[in-house]
């Protein structure tokens, strides 16, 4: 019964609301989507120009980050962290309007709990959701819909999304290993609670119109795009979400809706400095943004905020000198490094096998290294790739190779495996859009949805 105390309590604090519209409300946006490219800072929205261009023209076509760039965001968090963020404090920051320390989850530097964008936003009552591709407990969605101290007690945060009142009428990500666990079954009580479960991409297609939603679809963070089953999932994703919270909240308060939307693994591949895969994650997140471009056509009561949390990887477009970036390969890639390492560890490396993984002809040279490198591990510093996905030495070594054979091709390079301090392109759309003009920290990002969600 505890479970179910605070979701009455968000529902009479919800009744509670005045329902007099009043002339600052009309200028309100009804429905308020919230985008964040986790590590994608302006050298990732530059490159991917270069990678989605046509070649068959002359002049380089602009993006969808062209058509709605309004200006910067800094992302330092609270003095005690110095001025490198990490995910958790920028998205405390973009969520709450506090600065944080690295690794808080919308708790201030004294740990104290902060009402988030979302939670207030479903306090007025609309309808909320949060789509990422990472697995829904992470640090950003997190962000928006818990308090922890540390970003790191996964289980701990997935319990809250139950005993701490359901915060959200969509969930879409990853997370059964976090959700489904010897210990507790959270998504039986997700379906005690009422939610609607589905867990395959398939299942997005048929979503029952007056129930709210959990999706769950990978064990932690979904697949790489490159190689997903769906290999626009955020967009899909979105596309359901959009979709299903337009119609839900109608059957409900009518009052519109607040979406948190993530491609998380922008900055996983940031991390790795994996190119194509970064190339590969912006184009689902820039498909999924043209997608949000038609739903404020068709619903113009719409506001969409688009930004990074930080810049990941130090990526540099054209390296050694080189007066020089090409993307070409990139375009024409299906796998993964690390889809490509782990079949070359299956199989024997050929020149016919590496051609077919690569979808590029290989010299000689770049294949015995292949080979070499299948036997004699690299010894390297970062470790950002074992941590993340937990890989073999030897998937290790031959995941880092084809990186390298990759970013020699298309002459990019990298300064870091971490998150650099650079300002972030900020990008909005929509009904008030030009508040999100000029200069600006991530917590003006916070107060401006606050104020336009009437607080």
């Amino acid at each position: 019964m505890k479970h179910f105390i605070p979701i009455l309590l968000l529902s009479l604090s919800t009744l509670s609301c005045v329902t007099t519209v009043t002339p600052e409300q009309k200028k309100m946006p009804k429905n308020i989507i919230m985008v964040i490219g986790d590590g994608m800072g302006p050298a990732f929205t530059t490159a991917y120009r270069y990678y989605s261009d046509n070649p068959k023209t002359e002049e380089i076509e602009e993006t969808v980050f062209d058509r709605h760039l309004k200006g910067s965001s800094s992302t330092y968090p609270a003095p005690i962290s110095g001025v490198v963020t990490d995910s958790a404090a920028s998205a405390t920051a973009l969520a709450t309007g506090i600065k944080s320390y690295n690794g808080a989850i919308g708790v201030d530097v004294n740990k104290k709990s902060v009402q988030t964008v979302l939670e207030w936003a479903k306090l007025q009552g609309k309808a909320t959701g949060v789509v990422v591709t990472s697995q829904i407990n992470h640090a950003t969605p997190a962000s928006y819909l818990t308090h922890n101290e540390s970003r790191q007690n996964y289980n701990t945060i997935a319990d809250s999304y139950i005993d701490n009142g359901i915060k959200s009428d969509l969930y879409f990500g990853g997370g059964w290993k976090y959700f489904i666990r010897k210990d507790r079954n959270i998504v039986n009580e997700f379906k005690q609670a009422g939610f609607h479960y589905l867990d395959d991409y398939q299942g997005l297609e048929n979503l029952p119109v007056n129930k709210p939603v959990l999706g769950l679809f990978a064990n932690s963070g979904l697949p790489w795009a490159l190689d997903d089953t769906n290999k626009y999932r955020l967009s899909t994703m979105t596309k359901a979400a959009t979709t299903h919270l337009s119609q839900y909240q109608k059957s409900t308060t009518g009052k519109g809706f607040f979406m948190l939307i993530e491609g998380s693994q922008i900055d996983w591949a940031g991390h790795v400095n994996d190119i194509s895969s970064a190339m590969s994650e912006m184009d689902d997140f820039a498909k999924t943004l043209e997608y949000l471009e038609d739903f404020v056509e068709r619903n113009p009561d719409t506001l969409v905020i688009v930004t990074a949390d930080h810049s990941t990887g130090g990526l540099t477009i054209g390296a050694k000198g080189k007066y020089a970036w090409q993307p070409e390969k990139l375009r024409s890639m299906k796998h993964s490094p690390t889809y490509i390492a782990k079949q070359l560890i299956k199989q024997k490396v050929t020149p016919e096998l590496v051609e077919q993984l690569f979808n590029f002809e290989l010299p000689d040279d770049d294949i015995a290294l292949l080979i070499q490198n299948k036997h004699d591990k690299i010894i390297t510093n970062n470790t950002h790739i074992s941590k993340l996905r937990n890989v073999s030495n030897v998937e290790f070594s031959l995941t880092l190779t084809v990186k390298r054979i990759i970013d020699k091709y298309t002459n990019t390079g990298w300064t870091s495996g971490g998150h650099t301090a650079i300002d972030v392109p900020v990008f909005a759309f929509g009904k008030q859009s030009n508040l999100f003009n000029g200069h600006q920290d991530n917590t003006d990002i916070a107060k401006k949805i606050f104020s336009l969600l009437g607080k």
